[in-house]
């Protein structure tokens, strides 16, 4: 394979918004490190949905798979060294559409990732699909790859929510494709719902996830639609339900979920029991992991302590040009950063994460936040915080306020 882009391109990249960079301290806890997962951007879409403001373009005539598959793979070349002798517990595939990508490809790809990193006995490997792209055959091809977890992108079960949406697929392709990846042989499959939608009532958000319950997924992500920027529903609003509505839909919602064995885990992450998903815990937990692809992001924490961030060249032309670099930029978070940052992703969690991560994770002591803690607790915000750092119900509903304290 053709070497290219040597990683001293990227050293002093230009840094991104946010509160400071450069030589952070070196963390207490150096040495320790926690889990390592890896993320895979494939940055194609049949067409771009209007609320979508993720890294997708609408692909053209014909893909660069074969090229994109030899870009990914130099791509993980570079950043093999700071993470050898670690063990890589899970692998997701997003995007864009992955499965837009055939089964040969990708198998080709977690071939050379298997060559270059150990892989836990029990990895999980999860492919983003959209019922619009599935084909039976090329389901059992990703099965037979290794791939063995399915986040399947259905939104609704609404024809008129789905048009609302900019979606490829009708209701009928949903329920097929499902069927498809049972028989393909996928016992661990995700399905993505959305509520609040455009002149959505409770009955038909009720109704999509009593569709979803029916079929069986290990794993429901239930998320409310929110109109983010640089997107066509952003600058052209859909009529969306009135506040009133979104929190019955979100009462009711959660207790029809939890009435069906689906225990919420996250703030959008419902599953049974032991189907959580272990990439994403990875992310709620604080862990490493490995971002190769258009705009696929890092984390890495280094030997000493320091924790650094890292983000890939963001447009396909540019990420497949051998003139420019992998890396778009990287920095080191500074110790005063690691609080926000820590705690933006463990109190996502229902139950948190114990105490003890906090200082061997960011390498600082709870100690040094007690005052804001306390703070929280007092208003009722977290919970007793010496063994588990979690919140309460009340902190869940207005977690940003509680971040805020860390800042």
């Amino acid at each position: 394979m053709q070497q290219r882009r040597t990683a001293g391109r990227a050293e002093k990249p230009a840094q991104p918004p946010g509160p400071g960079h450069g030589s952070a301290a070196p963390a207490a806890g150096a040495g320790v490190t926690p889990p390592l997962a890896a993320y895979v951007h494939i940055p194609w879409c049949v067409r771009k949905c209007p609320y979508c403001d993720f890294n997708s373009h609408a692909a053209g005539a014909s893909l660069p798979e074969a090229e994109y598959i030899d870009a990914l793979i130099d791509d993980l070349d570079q950043e093999l060294e700071a993470v050898q002798g670690r063990e890589l517990v899970s692998i997701f595939f997003g995007g864009g559409t992955p499965s837009l990508f055939s089964a040969a490809s990708l198998e080709r790809l977690l071939n050379a990732m298997s060559a270059r990193l150990r892989f836990a006995s029990d990895i999980e490997i999860t492919l983003e699909a959209n019922p619009g792209t599935f084909e039976q055959a090329k389901f059992a091809g990703y099965r037979s790859a290794g791939i063995n977890r399915l986040s399947i992108g259905i939104q609704s079960f609404n024809p008129e929510h789905l048009k609302a949406l900019g979606r490829i697929h009708d209701h009928r392709e949903a329920l097929a494709a499902v069927d498809m990846a049972r028989r393909a042989g996928f016992d661990n499959l995700n399905l993505d719902l959305m509520h609040g939608l455009p002149d959505q009532s409770l009955e038909q958000a009720l109704a999509d996830i009593d569709q979803a319950i029916a079929l069986g997924p290990e794993h429901l992500s239930w998320y409310q639609l929110t109109l983010e920027p640089n997107t066509v529903f952003y600058s052209q609003p859909p009529q969306l339900p009135e506040d009133d509505i979104l929190w019955d839909i979100q009462e009711a919602g959660q207790a029809r979920l939890a009435e069906h064995g689906y225990a919420q885990y996250e703030v959008s992450a419902y599953a049974r029991a032991q189907r959580r998903a272990r990439h994403n815990l990875n992310y709620w937990q604080y862990g490493d992991f490995i971002g190769i692809g258009a705009g696929a992001h890092g984390k890495q924490t280094h030997p000493d302590g320091r924790i650094e961030r890292y983000w890939k060249t963001r447009l396909p032309k540019d990420y497949l040009n051998p003139d420019k670099s992998f890396r778009a930029g990287h920095r080191l978070l500074e110790p005063d950063e690691l609080p926000f940052d820590f705690l933006m992703n463990a109190l996502r969690l229902v139950d948190g994460v114990p105490s003890a991560w906090y200082s061997e994770r960011t390498g600082q002591t709870l100690d040094s936040i007690a005052n804001q803690l306390d703070d929280a607790v007092i208003r009722g915000l977290l919970q007793p915080w010496q063994q588990q750092l979690h919140t309460t119900e009340r902190g869940r509903l207005f977690l940003n306020d509680l971040l805020q304290r860390f800042l």
